[in-house]
């Protein structure tokens, strides 16, 4: 059974910025979105939320959806990544509480598109999806928990 690695992702802009995450990746510093994998018992939008404040410390809802990227990694490790955008007022002061994040940069769109150092194609290609200005309502993603969430409390899976 094929199983892609299941995987958020955060646009965060304010006042002509991005805001990306600065983490090391091999021993190299590499720029990503704040994103991070789904874990279990969470919507995709709760998986946005937790990974925007663990790798920012910015507590902020998600206010568009973006669309679903999938990209296979050189190393052949599948991934569909959930796009989520916020847009705030002002940049927010960050402070990661994720260990592996070693600080956070507002950009322009530009600056990340163009710079070497991207964790994946996947950051400059949002930047570009972004660009685009498609917004989609996050009423678009449904998550059902029940009966499958108490069928899982009960081994029934």
């Amino acid at each position: 059974m094929f199983k892609p690695h299941v995987t958020v992702a955060c646009i965060v802009a304010a006042q002509g910025e991005l805001l990306v995450v600065e983490e090391r990746v091999n021993g190299r510093p590499t720029l990503n979105q704040p994103a991070g994998h789904l874990e279990a018992e969470e919507t995709v939008q709760q998986a946005a939320q937790r990974e925007l404040y663990e790798e920012t410390g910015i507590h902020a809802e998600m206010q568009y959806f973006l669309g679903v990227q999938q990209w296979i990694a050189p190393d052949n490790t599948p991934f569909l990544r959930f796009l989520f955008a916020l847009e705030l007022t002002e940049k927010a002061v960050t402070q990661p509480q994720d260990s592996d994040i070693d600080r956070c940069w507002w950009l322009t769109p530009e600056q990340i598109i163009h710079a070497d150092n991207l964790r994946s194609p996947l950051v400059a290609e949002s930047v570009r999806l972004w660009q685009q200005n498609v917004r989609y309502p996050l009423t678009l993603l449904s998550a059902f928990q029940w009966p499958f969430a108490q069928g899982a409390q009960q081994g029934q899976a």
